[in-house]
């Protein structure tokens, strides 16, 4: 299945999309928040092995840009979801992360049913920040020491939640 935001077009991640997305995990500003992208752990989300998310690859103008994932909490108690994403450095600073979560979110809650969803960036990633503020997302609060850095520092991450009804 495809989804279709206004510029970014959204597809089952293949094993083609292995290489491009090594290469752009390698990228600078993508390693910062990510860390390496190893060969296997793609293959491993291409070939569907990662069977609790769902992971997408984001095109603009047939080009690979990025990945875009989710995961779903099914638990009737506490049924929600989760988005995370990277996008190559060329193609950051321009709306199409905004355009890629909020493609997502409305698959999410429209398609899947979900009624609040979930991301959760370092909290000082001002740039991921802002582009989920955009799609509505509000903050929650500050994890702290959340997520180990490429440089094994311990650092926080910043919780933001979106209502069904607040989505843009």
């Amino acid at each position: 299945m495809e989804l279709h935001g206004d510029r970014v077009v959204l597809r089952p991640l293949t094993e083609g999309d292995v290489s491009r997305l090594v290469e752009i995990g390698s990228e600078p500003e993508v390693f910062r928040w990510w860390g390496a992208q190893p060969a296997e752990d793609m293959g491993a989300k291409a070939r569907g092995e990662e069977p609790d998310e769902t992971f997408f690859a984001i095109l603009v103008d047939g080009e690979l840009a990025g990945l875009i994932q989710f995961h779903e909490e099914n638990e009737p108690d506490f049924r929600h979801a989760g988005i995370d994403l990277f996008l190559s450095e060329s193609f950051q600073g321009n709306g199409l992360g905004v355009d890629a979560v909020r493609t997502v979110a409305r698959h999410l809650v429209r398609d899947r049913g979900h009624h609040r969803l979930v991301i959760d960036p370092a909290a000082d990633n001002e740039r991921a920040i802002r582009c989920y503020e955009k799609v509505g997302f509000r903050r929650v609060g500050v994890m702290r020491e959340y997520w180990r850095d490429p440089d094994g520092a311990w650092r926080d991450g910043l919780l933001l939640d979106l209502l069904a009804d607040e989505l843009a």
